[in-house]
């Protein structure tokens, strides 16, 4: 599933996209799906076609969603995967691929 985020993600132009295998390091899922989209409005339009697509296509809804309303840092919870799309200044502040750097990236597109 994480590969098929990537995709749709990729698809729907999002930028610096990386997908982490967080196993060694965490309990809370297998992978990590990270990108940018230029603004609030692309964050939430590459959201919404992750989710719609992985309904259509795998028949798979999200457990939660965050932050689709305001747009800066939106988190989706697919279980064995979370999603996080970043308005470029909020992945800056954040630095995700940091903060779990003993992560393994699997897959990196610029």
């Amino acid at each position: 599933m994480a590969r098929k985020i990537v995709e749709i993600a990729s698809d729907r132009k999002a930028e610096d996209i990386v997908m982490l295998d967080i196993t060694k390091v965490s309990i809370i899922a297998d992978y990590f799906v990270i990108c940018s989209g230029t603004g609030d409005r692309h964050v939430k339009a590459i959201a919404r076609e992750i989710d719609d697509k992985l309904r259509e296509e795998v028949d798979v809804k999200p457990l939660n969603v965050e932050g689709i309303t305001e747009g800066t840092w939106v988190l989706m919870d697919y279980g064995s995967v979370l999603v996080h799309i970043f308005a470029p200044a909020t992945r800056e502040f954040y630095r995700l691929e940091q903060l779990w750097a003993g992560a393994q990236p699997v897959l990196v597109v610029q």
